[in-house]
């Protein structure tokens, strides 16, 4: 295949990657705790966007100085801070996740709109109980819920007040292992869960760390890029083909 057709193949199919990643950012903008995907070019930074990946070969690295797209990596950067006054929303200040216990096993979360079930255990919105240190459910009485930096949850009643848990934030020394699971969740893939340094904040929701007005604006240079290499593809379809029609009677 020639070179230039080649590379402006592989320059369209990146783009139409890259297009996806944008339109799925830019769709949960408004989703609490959400963490956008980032594009990365083989050969191009990828050591520091996903560090502990495998060095490309000398193959991959380039066609024609064109690099290829290599994927997608999740940018794990903080989200903006809402505050809503409700005690049982949780926003993490810093690195970290909440641990989750699924149907699939335990995932991990930045979206703290938790509630209290009627058995009284701490919840995601959906049901799915949130965990402490040992990977325990929690239980919070009918009462004032405080709950510190640290995650200790006391809880207020007539008759004085109580420690009802501690709420466990959890990180990991390759965040980068972490694929995710829907909109806000994450499955660590085998990696070690460890102590995370955040801290909680009490009656805060962390929203996604991808705005609408960034999103839209990623979103029309990567439809403006695929329309180029689209360009680019049919020119040198067009000098593929009369190449060919001038060289074939010669032969």
């Amino acid at each position: 295949m020639d070179s230039g057709l080649y590379a402006a193949y592989t320059g369209l199919m990146g783009r139409t990657q890259a297009l996806d990643t944008a339109a799925n950012n830019l769709s949960n903008a408004g989703t609490s705790g959400f963490r956008a995907q980032r594009d990365f070019f083989r050969g191009v930074l990828v050591d520091s966007l996903r560090p502990g990946s495998p060095a490309d070969s000398q193959v991959g690295r380039t066609v024609n100085n064109f690099g290829i797209l290599g994927g997608d990596a999740l940018d794990l950067g903080q989200g903006q801070l809402a505050t809503t006054g409700n005690p049982l929303d949780l926003a993490i200040q810093g690195n970290g996740f909440f641990a989750i216990q699924t149907a699939q096993g335990i995932r991990y979360t930045r979206d703290g709109a938790f509630r209290r079930s009627p058995a009284g255990v701490l919840e995601t919105s959906t049901g799915e109980p949130v965990l402490d240190a040992k990977l325990q459910p929690i239980t919070i009485p009918t009462g004032s819920v405080h709950i510190s930096p640290d995650g200790s949850v006391s809880v207020s009643t007539p008759q004085g007040s109580a420690i009802a848990g501690r709420i466990a934030i959890f990180d990991f020394t390759n965040r980068y292992a972490l694929t995710a699971e829907g909109a806000s969740r994450f499955t660590a893939n085998g990696e070690k869960p460890i102590a995370a340094e955040g801290d909680i904040e009490q009656g805060a929701i962390e929203g996604a760390n991808q705005d609408a007005i960034h999103g839209s604006m990623q979103l029309v240079l990567v439809q403006r890029q695929a329309e180029m290499m689209q360009k680019a593809l049919s020119v040198f379809n067009n000098e593929f083909d009369k190449t060919a029609t001038e060289e074939l009677p010669r032969v």
